[in-house]
Protein backbone atom coordinates (compact mmCIF):
# COMPACT_ATOMS: atom_id res chain seq x y z
CA UNK A 1 0.00 0.00 0.00
CA UNK A 2 1.13 3.02 -1.09
CA UNK A 3 2.41 5.61 1.51
CA UNK A 4 4.06 9.37 2.08
CA UNK A 5 5.86 11.62 4.72
CA UNK A 6 4.17 14.16 6.60
CA UNK A 7 5.82 15.74 9.44
CA UNK A 8 8.24 12.63 10.38
CA UNK A 9 5.80 10.74 9.92
CA UNK A 10 5.18 7.45 6.80
CA UNK A 11 1.67 7.69 6.95
CA UNK A 12 0.21 4.83 5.24
CA UNK A 13 -3.24 4.94 2.93
CA UNK A 14 -5.26 3.58 0.67
CA UNK A 15 -8.15 4.43 -2.02
CA UNK A 16 -10.91 3.24 -3.00
CA UNK A 17 -12.85 4.08 -6.30
CA UNK A 18 -12.72 6.41 -9.22
CA UNK A 19 -10.24 9.43 -8.45
CA UNK A 20 -12.60 11.60 -10.98
CA UNK A 21 -15.71 11.36 -8.17
CA UNK A 22 -16.36 13.31 -5.09
CA UNK A 23 -13.83 12.66 -2.16
CA UNK A 24 -14.13 11.09 1.14
CA UNK A 25 -11.91 10.35 3.95
CA UNK A 26 -11.97 8.33 6.53
CA UNK A 27 -9.95 8.45 10.24
CA UNK A 28 -9.65 5.98 12.30
CA UNK A 29 -10.01 5.79 16.39
CA UNK A 30 -7.40 5.12 19.10
CA UNK A 31 -6.41 1.63 18.94
CA UNK A 32 -7.20 0.94 15.60
CA UNK A 33 -6.31 1.04 11.51
CA UNK A 34 -8.01 1.97 8.38
CA UNK A 35 -9.74 -1.61 7.80
CA UNK A 36 -12.27 -0.42 10.74
CA UNK A 37 -14.05 1.51 7.83
CA UNK A 38 -14.45 -1.33 5.42
CA UNK A 39 -18.21 -1.56 5.70
CA UNK A 40 -18.41 2.23 4.53
CA UNK A 41 -15.74 1.65 2.21
CA UNK A 42 -17.68 -1.18 0.19
CA UNK A 43 -20.45 1.35 0.72
CA UNK A 44 -19.32 4.63 -0.46
CA UNK A 45 -16.74 3.21 -3.64
CA UNK A 46 -19.00 3.21 -5.88
CA UNK A 47 -20.18 6.92 -5.90
CA UNK A 48 -17.02 8.72 -3.96
CA UNK A 49 -13.42 8.38 -4.10
CA UNK A 50 -13.13 6.55 -0.74
CA UNK A 51 -9.49 7.52 0.88
CA UNK A 52 -8.46 5.98 3.77
CA UNK A 53 -5.25 6.11 6.03
CA UNK A 54 -3.60 5.11 9.39
CA UNK A 55 -3.54 7.51 11.76
CA UNK A 56 0.54 7.86 12.97
CA UNK A 57 1.35 5.27 15.37
CA UNK A 58 -1.18 2.78 13.92
CA UNK A 59 -1.46 0.38 11.28
CA UNK A 60 1.18 0.74 9.03
CA UNK A 61 1.75 4.01 9.17
CA UNK A 62 5.07 4.68 11.57
CA UNK A 63 5.17 5.67 14.81
CA UNK A 64 8.11 8.31 15.52
CA UNK A 65 8.48 9.07 19.38
CA UNK A 66 6.12 11.41 20.90
CA UNK A 67 4.51 13.26 21.88
CA UNK A 68 1.84 13.95 19.20
CA UNK A 69 -0.52 16.87 19.46
CA UNK A 70 -3.77 16.98 17.84
CA UNK A 71 -2.36 20.17 15.27
CA UNK A 72 -0.01 17.17 14.18
CA UNK A 73 -3.03 14.64 13.54
CA UNK A 74 -5.12 17.46 11.56
CA UNK A 75 -2.04 18.29 9.68
CA UNK A 76 -1.56 14.63 8.47
CA UNK A 77 -5.03 15.28 6.75
CA UNK A 78 -4.13 18.28 4.98
CA UNK A 79 -0.84 17.20 3.66
CA UNK A 80 -2.79 13.43 2.46
CA UNK A 81 -5.10 15.61 0.73
CA UNK A 82 -2.10 17.62 -0.66
CA UNK A 83 0.02 14.51 -1.97
CA UNK A 84 -3.53 13.14 -3.75
CA UNK A 85 -4.08 16.74 -5.10
CA UNK A 86 -7.62 17.21 -3.82
CA UNK A 87 -8.69 20.49 -2.83
CA UNK A 88 -12.30 19.82 -1.34
CA UNK A 89 -13.37 16.22 0.49
CA UNK A 90 -15.97 15.00 2.79
CA UNK A 91 -13.99 14.25 6.47
CA UNK A 92 -15.58 11.58 8.22
CA UNK A 93 -13.78 10.74 11.89
CA UNK A 94 -14.64 8.61 14.89
CA UNK A 95 -13.39 8.93 18.72
CA UNK A 96 -9.75 10.06 17.98
CA UNK A 97 -10.70 10.90 14.43
CA UNK A 98 -13.44 13.06 15.50
CA UNK A 99 -11.37 15.50 17.26
CA UNK A 100 -9.06 15.75 14.56
CA UNK A 101 -12.25 17.00 12.34
CA UNK A 102 -13.46 19.08 14.67
CA UNK A 103 -10.03 20.75 14.30
CA UNK A 104 -9.56 20.47 10.67
CA UNK A 105 -13.44 22.28 10.56
CA UNK A 106 -11.67 25.16 12.96
CA UNK A 107 -8.22 25.44 11.39
CA UNK A 108 -8.95 24.39 7.34
CA UNK A 109 -13.01 24.92 6.25
CA UNK A 110 -12.22 25.69 3.10
CA UNK A 111 -10.54 22.17 2.29
CA UNK A 112 -14.24 20.67 3.03
CA UNK A 113 -17.61 20.47 1.95
CA UNK A 114 -19.16 18.60 4.82
CA UNK A 115 -17.40 16.94 8.36
CA UNK A 116 -19.12 14.41 9.99
CA UNK A 117 -18.13 13.83 13.71
CA UNK A 118 -18.32 10.06 15.30
CA UNK A 119 -18.60 8.80 18.91
CA UNK A 120 -16.13 11.87 19.90
CA UNK A 121 -16.87 15.09 22.31
CA UNK A 122 -14.85 18.55 21.74
CA UNK A 123 -12.87 16.93 24.98
CA UNK A 124 -12.10 13.57 25.51
CA UNK A 125 -11.47 12.03 28.93
CA UNK A 126 -8.96 14.11 31.41
CA UNK A 127 -5.55 14.88 31.10
CA UNK A 128 -4.08 12.85 34.02
CA UNK A 129 -6.06 9.42 32.71
CA UNK A 130 -4.63 9.67 29.35
CA UNK A 131 -1.32 10.70 30.26
CA UNK A 132 -1.35 7.43 33.37
CA UNK A 133 -2.26 5.58 30.14
CA UNK A 134 0.02 6.44 28.16
CA UNK A 135 2.44 5.44 30.96
CA UNK A 136 1.03 1.89 31.33
CA UNK A 137 1.42 1.24 27.76
CA UNK A 138 4.61 2.15 27.63
CA UNK A 139 5.09 -0.23 30.84
CA UNK A 140 3.66 -3.04 30.05
CA UNK A 141 2.79 -3.14 26.37
CA UNK A 142 -0.76 -2.97 24.40
CA UNK A 143 -2.37 -6.48 25.68
CA UNK A 144 -4.09 -4.63 29.07
CA UNK A 145 -5.55 -2.38 27.21
CA UNK A 146 -6.95 -4.53 24.18
CA UNK A 147 -7.95 -7.28 26.75
CA UNK A 148 -10.63 -4.65 27.98
CA UNK A 149 -11.32 -2.71 24.79
CA UNK A 150 -14.23 -4.60 23.87
CA UNK A 151 -16.63 -3.86 26.36
CA UNK A 152 -15.35 -0.32 25.94
CA UNK A 153 -16.06 -0.59 22.25
CA UNK A 154 -19.16 -2.96 22.06
CA UNK A 155 -22.77 -3.40 23.70
CA UNK A 156 -22.80 -6.76 24.63
CA UNK A 157 -24.89 -7.99 22.44
CA UNK A 158 -22.80 -7.18 19.66
CA UNK A 159 -19.93 -9.16 21.62
CA UNK A 160 -21.77 -11.74 21.88
CA UNK A 161 -23.01 -12.22 17.94
CA UNK A 162 -20.21 -10.82 16.35
CA UNK A 163 -17.26 -12.30 18.19
CA UNK A 164 -14.96 -12.80 15.11
CA UNK A 165 -15.84 -8.67 14.57
CA UNK A 166 -14.80 -8.02 17.60
CA UNK A 167 -11.85 -10.28 18.36
CA UNK A 168 -10.01 -9.36 15.40
CA UNK A 169 -10.05 -5.46 16.14
CA UNK A 170 -8.86 -6.21 19.64
CA UNK A 171 -5.94 -8.23 18.24
CA UNK A 172 -5.01 -5.69 15.91
CA UNK A 173 -4.81 -3.21 18.86
CA UNK A 174 -3.08 -5.49 20.78
CA UNK A 175 -0.73 -6.15 17.73
CA UNK A 176 -0.19 -2.03 17.84
CA UNK A 177 2.78 0.32 18.49
CA UNK A 178 3.12 1.13 22.33
CA UNK A 179 5.17 4.07 21.23
CA UNK A 180 2.86 5.15 18.69
CA UNK A 181 -0.54 4.34 20.98
CA UNK A 182 0.88 6.22 24.08
CA UNK A 183 1.83 9.03 22.01
CA UNK A 184 -1.87 9.38 20.58
CA UNK A 185 -2.73 9.29 24.36
CA UNK A 186 -0.40 12.11 24.86
CA UNK A 187 -2.51 14.19 22.03
CA UNK A 188 -5.79 13.55 23.64
CA UNK A 189 -4.57 14.70 27.11
CA UNK A 190 -4.49 18.60 25.86
CA UNK A 191 -6.60 18.41 23.06
CA UNK A 192 -9.49 20.78 24.47
CA UNK A 193 -11.64 22.89 21.23
CA UNK A 194 -14.59 23.26 23.64
CA UNK A 195 -14.13 27.60 23.21
CA UNK A 196 -13.17 27.08 19.55
CA UNK A 197 -16.43 25.42 18.43
CA UNK A 198 -18.41 28.37 17.81
CA UNK A 199 -15.42 29.38 15.45
CA UNK A 200 -16.56 26.55 12.77
CA UNK A 201 -19.06 27.20 9.81
CA UNK A 202 -18.62 24.46 7.45
CA UNK A 203 -21.94 21.86 7.93
CA UNK A 204 -21.44 19.41 10.39
CA UNK A 205 -23.34 15.92 11.64
CA UNK A 206 -22.22 14.78 14.94
CA UNK A 207 -23.02 10.97 15.43
CA UNK A 208 -23.47 10.20 19.02
CA UNK A 209 -23.85 5.99 20.30
CA UNK A 210 -26.98 5.65 22.90
CA UNK A 211 -25.06 3.20 24.31
CA UNK A 212 -21.77 4.48 24.19
CA UNK A 213 -20.06 4.86 27.03
CA UNK A 214 -17.34 7.23 26.70
CA UNK A 215 -18.18 9.81 25.01
CA UNK A 216 -22.15 10.13 25.21
CA UNK A 217 -24.85 11.67 23.96
CA UNK A 218 -24.44 14.72 26.07
CA UNK A 219 -20.90 15.02 24.32
CA UNK A 220 -22.87 15.01 21.11
CA UNK A 221 -25.26 17.43 21.85
CA UNK A 222 -22.65 19.98 23.59
CA UNK A 223 -20.91 19.66 19.69
CA UNK A 224 -24.04 20.84 18.37
CA UNK A 225 -25.18 23.01 20.50
CA UNK A 226 -22.06 25.56 20.09
CA UNK A 227 -21.22 24.50 16.20
CA UNK A 228 -23.64 27.11 14.22
CA UNK A 229 -24.56 24.86 11.26
CA UNK A 230 -24.29 21.28 12.77
CA UNK A 231 -26.86 18.39 13.43
CA UNK A 232 -27.00 15.56 15.94
CA UNK A 233 -27.79 11.75 14.70
CA UNK A 234 -28.30 9.48 17.50
CA UNK A 235 -27.42 5.73 16.50
CA UNK A 236 -28.07 2.28 18.66
CA UNK A 237 -24.59 1.66 19.57
CA UNK A 238 -21.70 1.80 21.75
CA UNK A 239 -18.38 3.30 20.80
CA UNK A 240 -17.80 2.11 17.52
CA UNK A 241 -20.72 2.51 15.75
CA UNK A 242 -19.67 2.44 12.55
CA UNK A 243 -18.84 -1.24 12.72
CA UNK A 244 -21.84 -1.72 15.08
CA UNK A 245 -24.95 -0.50 13.37
CA UNK A 246 -22.90 0.08 9.29
CA UNK A 247 -26.43 0.02 7.68
CA UNK A 248 -27.84 2.66 9.69
CA UNK A 249 -23.87 4.86 9.82
CA UNK A 250 -23.49 4.43 6.31
CA UNK A 251 -27.49 5.85 5.21
CA UNK A 252 -26.97 8.56 7.52
CA UNK A 253 -23.46 9.59 6.06
CA UNK A 254 -25.48 9.32 3.35
CA UNK A 255 -28.14 11.41 3.05
CA UNK A 256 -26.07 14.53 4.44
CA UNK A 257 -23.38 14.31 1.64
CA UNK A 258 -25.44 13.19 -1.41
Amino acid sequence: MPKFTSNNAEINYQTFGDATQPAIIFSNSLGTQFSMWQPQIDFFKTDFYVICYDTRGHGESSAPKGPYSLDLLGEDVINLLDHLKIEKAVFCGISMGGLTGQWLAIHHPERFKHVIVCNTAAKIGQEQVWNERAALVREQGLKPIADTAASRWFTEPFIQSQSTIVETLSRDLGAGSPEGYASCCEALAKADLREQLKEISVPVLVIAGQKDPVTTVADGQYMVNHIKNSALFEIDASHISNIEQPQVFNQTLYDMIK
